[in-house]
């Protein structure tokens, strides 16, 4: 239940762009990208739903509830341009102490051959004044 990290950014209303986005795979669709990432997914939803009915047997059933609120309100909160941590909804929800590959490799956004964010142009496609992605990500 946890939203996306990222915003989903649309072309004239289409992201079916093949020059822009890449072409798209059918295959990328039914099935996930190995067969354990699937089991944790379904491991961790398990765990949450857990995590929800012993929080509602404990507190009563509005403490589920307000953290559903909570983590709605923390999803949405970004910056505008810039890519944005979300560290209270990392707080909330308890990732903050996962480590993962960026915490012992480089972050694949520091790297030398990722081109610097061009906040105007970023700005006008947000605004559909400009068409194109907001950023490419490779030189």
């Amino acid at each position: 239940m946890e939203a996306p990290k990222t915003i989903q950014h649309e072309i004239g209303g289409v992201q079916n762009d093949a020059l822009r986005f890449g072409l798209h795979g059918v295959k990328s669709d039914l099935v996930g990208s190995h067969p354990l990432q699937s089991a944790y997914e379904s491991a961790k939803k398990t765990q949450e739903e857990m995590k929800r009915k012993v929080l509602a047997n404990t507190y009563g059933t509005a403490m589920p509830l307000k953290m559903d609120l909570d983590r709605q309100i923390l999803s949405r909160f970004q910056r505008p341009l810039l890519p944005s941590s979300m560290l209270g909804l990392e707080a909330m929800t308890g990732t903050l102490d996962d480590f993962g590959f960026e915490d012992y490799l480089n972050d694949p956004r520091d790297s030398e051959t990722v081109r610097p964010l061009d906040l105007h142009h970023s700005m006008e496609v947000r605004l559909g004044l400009s068409k194109g992605p907001v950023c490419p990500s490779f030189m």
